[in-house]
């Protein structure tokens, strides 16, 4: 008898290459008097109504979360009510932590901010029954797009949390999580990340690799993902970690949100070599729509005032990630007011 488990991988992955990852408001598309226009605006609705939309990455709001990350009035951007107005089918709500003390007192740390974060997305699925589920599967997905409600997938992010313990990822699994991330910005115990971290207090960036891709966790911890039958993402490995963990994965890998580095030259974008293996091995590129990893900084001018700026607080001239300045403020107000 076939493990259901395994099956998810699989179903998902056909059901993810099918969809469009374009989420076009229906109340927000205004017909004019034109006829030839109005035609196009109902063509459009039509589609959007009949597709599975997903929304691929998405952040989880909890009290500690950086103003920077919130919407208009300090609340979260995704809400049932907002995915219903914007007509989407499903959205990954990771389960994310960001760099920090890798001790184990940093760890359970992190571990304790990833409960909380699944804790908030469960309550939003038991306070609005009627109108979210979680899914665990793709047929749970298409049902949910079905019945006319959201899907509510849970993704992992950063096994900082896992806290150097490859069987905390069944933890995760069995609480529902179905889509899981190694990394985020820094490295951690399992793999490097494409973003060193910049430690403010010596004025430079961590090393750019601490284990050459993956480290033995972090092998063990995909061979576990794939045994459950949950997807790897590979969105913010190093470039050597994810060419490792595509080759080494028995099943098509995603990346979440990365973007492309020929287009964007930013270090978490993929290369030509990630994505054709990807490719290869049948994987999903999801399209993050965040404007910074979609263009190059092509305007002479414009990239001299951004150097001058970071050169001005003290920072290299290469400096490229702002929100690594969140990490390193202890004052939870102070963070909060990001």
């Amino acid at each position: 008898m076939k493990n259901p488990r395994n099956l998810f991988s699989k179903s998902l992955k056909y059901l993810l290459s099918g969809l469009l990852f374009v989420s076009i408001s229906p109340s927000g598309l205004h017909a004019e008097t034109d006829p030839i226009e109005a035609e196009l605006v109902a063509q459009a609705q039509a589609i959007h109504s009949d597709t599975i939309v997903l929304d691929g990455h998405a952040d989880i709001v909890i009290p500690s979360t950086s103003h920077s990350y919130l919407g208009e009035g300090g609340v979260s951007k995704v809400s049932p009510a907002k995915l219903e107005e914007g007509g989407v089918t499903a959205v990954v709500m990771s389960v994310a932590v960001g760099p920090g003390d890798r001790a184990p007192e940093g760890t359970a740390a992190a571990r304790a901010v990833a409960d909380e974060k699944l804790a908030a997305v469960l309550k939003i699925v038991a306070d609005a029954p009627e109108t979210v589920v979680l899914a665990k599967s793709a047929a749970e997905v298409e049902a949910a797009k079905a019945a006319g409600k959201t899907a509510l997938i849970l993704g992992f992010q950063n096994a900082r949390s896992l806290e150097q313990n490859v069987s905390a990822i069944d933890h995760f699994y069995d609480a529902g999580v179905r889509v899981f991330g190694l990394n985020h910005l820094g490295h951690n115990a399992f793999s490097d990340s494409s973003r060193p971290i910049y430690d403010g207090a010596s004025r430079s960036y961590e090393p750019t690799e601490e284990h050459g891709g993956l480290s033995e966790l972090g092998i063990a911890a995909v061979n576990r993902i794939n045994s459950l039958g949950a997807i790897v993402d590979i969105s913010q490995l190093s470039k050597a970690a994810a060419m490792q963990t595509i080759a080494l994965s028995r099943a098509p890998v995603i990346a979440s949100h990365s973007n492309v580095r020929a287009i964007s030259n930013v270090t978490r974008n993929l290369s030509d070599e990630e994505i054709d293996l990807i490719g290869e091995k049948g994987g999903v590129i999801h399209v993050a729509a965040f404007g910074a990893y979609l263009v190059p900084l092509s305007d002479p001018a414009l990239l001299e005032a951004v150097i001058a700026v970071r050169l001005k607080a003290g920072l290299p001239a290469a400096y490229s990630y702002p929100y690594e300045l969140y990490w390193e403020l202890e004052d939870p107000a102070a963070k909060r007011a990001f």
